[in-house]
């Protein structure tokens, strides 16, 4: 899904465009609905498990629970949110073994991404690096001022940034969901203490793709990848009961 913006990544969590509401007056609300709560989770303030009530949203976002219906079956389309037949809807939380294998897709896409990008004409190559490094610059201040959920939204951004600068829609499109979906597993599964992608780690890969060494660039971008994944801890326990309201309004 596009964005009009995270990551939107960027926008705080791109999504495949075939999910995002109708572009009409009518479906407005319903669409920045959608954004917040997709932002909320791909920001892991509503973490894997949470239960999303309709009437609870219907009253936080002051529309009917028909509309938050359509709102929760677009995110279950995402694969962010699952609905369960007479329970209600939750956002997702993987399992280890779907955790593992959105990674895996995620190398796989990723590495040729680098790759595509280390083969851009230099010129052009070197106006997508200047964006990405602004972008880990980002990364950088959301870190030193000590905001979690914006750092996690922009490390994730960065990797999406990669896939549409390497110039292939097709990929970068495929790549928007696994990015969401490895943010819930690392929701999921990551000790609170372990640090998300680095910046440095980022300004590394940048560095690599910006001299075209594409070799390099593609195996920095895959341990990055490895490291995050080797943090998840796959037995984490439940997360608390979570203030909707609260979460996706400040209040």
């Amino acid at each position: 899904m596009r964005r009009t913006t995270t990551l939107r990544a960027t926008a705080p969590a791109q999504r495949a465009s075939a999910t995002r509401p109708p572009a009409s007056r009518a479906a407005t609300a319903e669409r920045q609905i959608f954004d917040t709560i997709a932002e909320a989770i791909a920001g892991r303030r509503l973490p894997p498990g949470t239960k999303l009530t309709e009437e609870q949203l219907a009253s936080t976002f002051g529309v009917s629970r028909a509309r938050i219906r359509r709102v929760l079956l677009l995110l279950s389309q995402e694969r962010i949110v699952t609905l369960k037949p007479n329970r209600g809807a939750y956002v997702a939380r993987p399992t280890p073994q779907e955790a593992r294998e959105v990674f895996a897709a995620r190398r796989l896409i990723e590495d040729d991404m680098a790759a595509r990008f280390a083969a851009l004409p230099p010129a052009a190559r070197a106006a997508a690096a200047r964006r990405l490094t602004a972008h880990v610059e980002r990364e950088r201040a959301a870190a030193a001022a000590g905001d979690r959920s914006a750092s996690i939204r922009l490390s994730g951004e960065f990797h999406q940034l990669v896939g549409t600068l390497a110039g292939n829609a097709v990929l970068a499109e495929l790549l928007e969901p696994l990015i969401a979906r490895s943010s819930l597993a690392i929701a999921a599964y990551q000790p609170p203490s372990a640090e998300d992608c680095a910046p440095d780690e980022h300004a590394a890969i940048i560095t690599a793709l910006q001299d075209g060494d594409a070799a390099l660039a593609r195996r920095l971008m895959a341990e990055h990848l490895e490291e995050v994944e080797h943090k998840l801890v796959l037995d984490g326990d439940a997360e608390p009961a979570i203030d909707l309201k609260r979460v996706l309004l400040g209040a």
